[in-house]
C-alpha cells in the first residue's frame, strides 16, 4: 500500500512591485519582488482521497501575497516573508508550516545632473537579494491565543558577477595521469557569487520585527561589502581559501548569523596562443586576449558554522 511521504503546494512566480511615496519630499522608493509560497499540513487527503476541503486555493495564496504587500512594508524581505508565513498559520489551523521564498530584483536610483532623482531607477545588474523563510507551528498555545511558531530565515546574495584580471593563482594541486591543467601563479578570476547566511531561529514575528530594518539590511550590506572587498584585495591561492575567508569575515561582522555558505562557479578565461600568426606573443606575461568559456566550469561550495558556544542568545 503506497504512503504519501511528504507534500506541499502553493503559488510560485508571484511578481509584486511596490511603490512607497514620501508625500513630504516627493521621493519614491520602488521594490520589485518575486514570491513563492508553499504550504504544508493536514492536506494528505487532497492527494489520496480527492478531498479538496483541506486545500487553500493557490489563487487565494496569490491574493494574500498582494494584500500583505499592501498592508505591510516588503523591505526588509525577511520581515515581509515572516509576516506572510505567520498569516497562513494564524488563519488556517490545519496548516503546520509555510515556506516563503522572496527574490528582490535590483533597481538603483538614477542620478541626474549629479543629484539622486526622486522617482527614476535603472537596473545595473542581475544580482538579487533573496530570502528563504520557514514559519512552522510549534506545540502549545501562545499568550492571548496567538499561534506559537518557529521562524527560520536564510538570507542570500545571488548572481553578483565579479571579475579581476590578476591577483589569483592556482598551483600545488594533485598531479597524476589524469592531469592536463598547468599550474599558474597569475590568472583571471571570475565568478557569479551565491552567498547565503542562516540566522539563529526566531520564536515570533515580533522577534523578527525587533530592529528588523537595521539588522537585516545591515547584514546584507556587510556581507556584500566583505565579498567585494576581499575578492578585490585578496591574493587568492584558490577559490576555496578565498570563500572560506569571506565566510569567516561575515560571521565576525554579523553576530546573529550562525552559518554562512558559498557556491562559486569558476568562470574560466583561457589564454590564447597566437604565435602561429607572425610570432605574436599572447601567453604568460604577454597575454592580453583571452577566450571566455561557457562550460564546463569549476563549482566550489562550502559552509562555515560558528562555534555553538559563541552563538548569541535572543
Amino acid at each position: 500500500m503506497p504512503s504519501l511521504a511528504s507534500a506541499r503546494y502553493g503559488k510560485d512566480n508571484v511578481r509584486v512591485c511596490k511603490v512607497q511615496r514620501d508625500e513630504k519630499t516627493g521621493v519614491h522608493t520602488v521594490t520589485e519582488i518575486t514570491v513563492c509560497c508553499l504550504l504544508e499540513g493536514q492536506i494528505e487527503t487532497s492527494y489520496t482521497a480527492a478531498d479538496n476541503s483541506v486545500v487553500v486555493a493557490t489563487d487565494s495564496i496569490k491574493n494574500t501575497i498582494y494584500i500583505k504587500a499592501k498592508e505591510h512594508p516588503v523591505d526588509p524581505p525577511e520581515l515581509y516573508a515572516s509576516r506572510l508565513g505567520q498569516h497562513f498559520l494564524d488563519t488556517y489551523p490545519h496548516i503546520s508550516s509555510a515556506h516563503i521564498n522572496v527574490i528582490v530584483h535590483r533597481w538603483t536610483r538614477m542620478a541626474v545632473d549629479g543629484a539622486p532623482h526622486p522617482h527614476s531607477f535603472f537596473r545595473d545588474g542581475q544580482e538579487t537579494r533573496n530570502v528563504e523563510a520557514t514559519v512552522a507551528r510549534t506545540p502549545g498555545g501562545g499568550s492571548s491565543g496567538a499561534t506559537n511558531t518557529t521562524i527560520n530565515l536564510k538570507s542570500s546574495i545571488a548572481g553578483l558577477s565579479v571579475l579581476k584580471s590578476t591577483g589569483s593563482a592556482f598551483h600545488g594541486f594533485v598531479r597524476d595521469e589524469y592531469t592536463t591543467l598547468p599550474e599558474t601563479w597569475d590568472r583571471i578570476l571570475s565568478t557569479d557569487v551565491d552567498c547565503a547566511w542562516t540566522w539563529k531561529p526566531f520564536d515570533s514575528v515580533a522577534a523578527v520585527e525587533r530592529g528588523a530594518a537595521e539588522r537585516f539590511s545591515k547584514a546584507w550590506e556587510s556581507a556584500r561589502d566583505i565579498i567585494m572587498r576581499l575578492f578585490a584585495i585578496e591574493e587568492s591561492a584558490s577559490v576555496q581559501n578565498t570563500m572560506y575567508k569571506m565566510c569567516d569575515r561575515i560571521l565576525e561582522a554579523v553576530p546573529e548569523v550562525d552559518k554562512v555558505g558559498f557556491a562559486l562557479p569558476n568562470k574560466h578565461y583561457f589564454e590564447l596562443d597566437l604565435s602561429w600568426h607572425k610570432g605574436i606573443k599572447n601567453t604568460g606575461k604577454d597575454a592580453e586576449v583571452y577566450v571566455p568559456q561557457s562550460g564546463p566550469n569549476g563549482l566550489i561550495k562550502c559552509e562555515v558554522t560558528r562555534d555553538a558556544s559563541t552563538l548569541p542568545h535572543r
